[in-house]
């Protein structure tokens, strides 16, 4: 039996399915994940991105496991600047935050608040946290890395290789 994930937008009218397991569960406090978590809080009615520690919470998913089944018309890509190679979308009914799409590569990263109540997938490690002006201030339940660590690429690795190396493109945005 395959597991399937749905999640939805705060106003519902899009859906997103992810299958099977993710690759990890995570929280990231690099600068841009909290620049863009920041503007994004400003649009209209949009659901915050950041947790209590600052960080933002996500949960990574091969690109070959994840596709939009309702309401692809209303994302809309976020960007920090126009040449960056990460978007963000937003699902603009709303105002939610979906997802970061690393376009270069063959994962994505879920907002961890899509999830309902008690259904996200543990905390497995909390990455980029040498950008924090005092990370002593994190609570010490799993891993704060200061980087990315060497297990957070092998899990990316592993995944890709899983996709014989394949990265598709999201191509409902």
């Amino acid at each position: 039996m395959q597991e399937t994930t749905y999640l939805n937008c705060a106003c519902g009218a899009v859906e997103m399915e992810a299958q099977k397991s993710p690759i990890l569960s995570t929280e990231c406090h690099c600068t841009s994940c909290r620049t863009a978590a920041d503007m994004m809080r400003e649009l209209h009615v949009a659901p915050p991105l950041r947790e209590s520690s600052g960080g933002i919470r996500m949960v990574m998913y091969r690109k070959d496991r994840v596709r939009c089944s309702k309401g692809a018309a209303h994302l809309r890509e976020f960007r920090l600047t126009d040449t960056t190679k990460t978007r963000r979308v937003v699902a603009a009914c709303c105002n939610t935050p979906m997802f970061l799409d690393f376009t270069q590569g063959h994962w994505i990263d879920l907002y961890g608040h899509l999830w309902p109540i008690g259904t996200l997938p543990p905390l497995q490690m909390r990455t980029m946290t040498g950008d924090l002006d005092d990370p002593s201030i994190l609570p010490r339940d799993v891993p704060n890395l200061k980087t990315h660590s060497p297990r957070f690429f092998l899990r990316l690795i592993g995944a890709w290789a899983a996709m014989r190396f394949r990265t598709p493109k999201i191509d409902y945005v």
